[in-house]
């Protein structure tokens, strides 16, 4: 596959800056993260040390000085570190802050990319030791676009297998590609981005929970509800906890209710949302033409992906993405930004009550109306497009 993603040449121009920052690129696993930074790597040319912390147990901060001394001795005016899965060594950002303000200190000209699958971790770090010295890069699921160019595919193909290219080369031979996603994606997303970062007392629970998400897509499900299909589920609490750990690992989150002036309120019952609809499919263990087939499971299907889209692509520092309901009344999504509030309802075909945006926009006023899919936004129009540019 000779496509190559726009992160590439973000991350070439990025580094080629003098003076540069710490460059740092974090996204789901098997999203093509490594395979980006080792383009970038040939594309400057500069020597470099390129090295992976996957490892059990994780190592502490001397990985990191070990490789960064490596790289400091490597010949030329520019070097380039590479480190992946940072996120796994131990006091990683606090070593990464003192050799970054050394070689300043000493005007040794370093630059370096780090690389991380676990926003939770990597986010934490940035913002306790490295505020000011690092430029974030997002290395998403693969869009439609993307997928299309890459791979040939048009938009329903994508709404089923997903954004990993990885899992791409499997699509001829659906046993092999819902194994794939579930063994090589679903699993090591599982026991490396969160059990081996975050030691739980019940990681069957865990999994059971990933399931039944990825039973009810793009559903409204209470905690209460879940406790019920779950074996020693614990409480409340515990679930909802359990379930943002998922959504460090960019696998699924549970959408909160918006009201207002408080859009997440975690009490609300959590509105399932997978971030790729592989994750769905391979759970489900459908046929593509089964899905295709099934009116209101396809329903499900846009509706995640319009979510997962929202999500993956969105700026979470700017914008908010939540659900509304009030009795039958209920808004797809709602996004938010500083003072403007969009109302989304997504026309996939499936049978449901109507009046959700007028009922929302009486109590907010000022929200806007977004249409996705039928008599609104097209599908493919929607998909094809940063979402940030239907919320101005």
């Amino acid at each position: 596959m000779k496509y190559q993603k726009g992160t590439v040449s973000e991350l070439v121009r990025a580094l080629d800056r003098t003076p540069s920052l710490i460059q740092i690129m974090t996204g789901p696993r098997q999203v093509g993260k490594t395979t980006a930074a080792l383009a970038v790597q040939n594309t400057l040319g500069w020597p470099a040390v390129f090295e992976v912390a996957d490892y059990f147990p994780a190592p502490g901060p001397e990985w990191i000085e070990t490789h960064w001394t490596r790289a400091r001795a490597l010949p030329g005016p520019r070097r380039l570190l590479v480190l992946d899965e940072i996120q796994k060594v131990r006091g990683w950002s606090e070593t990464v802050k003192r050799l970054w303000d050394e070689d300043r200190r000493n005007q040794f000209s370093l630059d370096v990319l780090l690389l991380g699958s676990s926003a939770l971790l990597l986010h934490r770090g940035m913002s306790e030791s490295l505020a000011g010295r690092y430029f974030l890069h997002r290395c998403m699921h693969w869009t439609y676009p993307e997928c299309a160019a890459a791979f040939g595919w048009n938009l329903d193909p994508w709404l089923f297998f997903g954004g990993y290219p990885g899992a791409a080369a499997f699509a001829d031979d659906e046993a092999k590609w819902s194994r794939y996603v579930s063994d090589a994606l679903i699993e090591t997303a599982i026991a490396r981005d969160v059990l081996q970062l975050h030691p739980l007392n019940k990681p069957a629970l865990l999994r059971e929970l990933f399931g039944v998400a990825a039973a009810h897509p793009a559903q409204i499900f209470s905690y209460n509800k879940m406790l019920g299909q779950l074996n020693d589920a614990g409480n409340t609490t515990t679930l909802a906890h359990y379930l943002e750990l998922l959504e460090t690992a960019y696998l699924a989150s549970g959408l909160s209710q918006y009201s207002g002036s408080h859009p997440r309120k975690r009490a609300s019952s959590p509105k399932l949302i997978l971030w790729n609809n592989a994750l769905i499919n391979a759970f489900a263990r459908r046929s593509f033409a089964d899905a295709r087939a099934d009116g209101a499971w396809w329903g499900r299907l846009v509706e995640n992906a319009v979510g997962a889209h929202l999500l993956n692509h969105l700026p979470r520092e700017i914008f908010s993405v939540n659900y509304w309901r009030q009795g039958n009344d209920e808004v797809d999504f709602v996004v938010s930004a500083a003072k403007s509030v969009w109302a989304i309802e997504v026309k996939s075909g499936r049978p449901r009550p109507t009046g959700g945006l007028e009922a929302f926009r009486a109590r907010y006023p000022r929200a806007h109306a977004l249409l996705v899919g039928s008599g609104g936004v097209p599908l493919e129009e929607f998909f094809s497009a940063p979402p940030a540019q239907w919320f101005p």
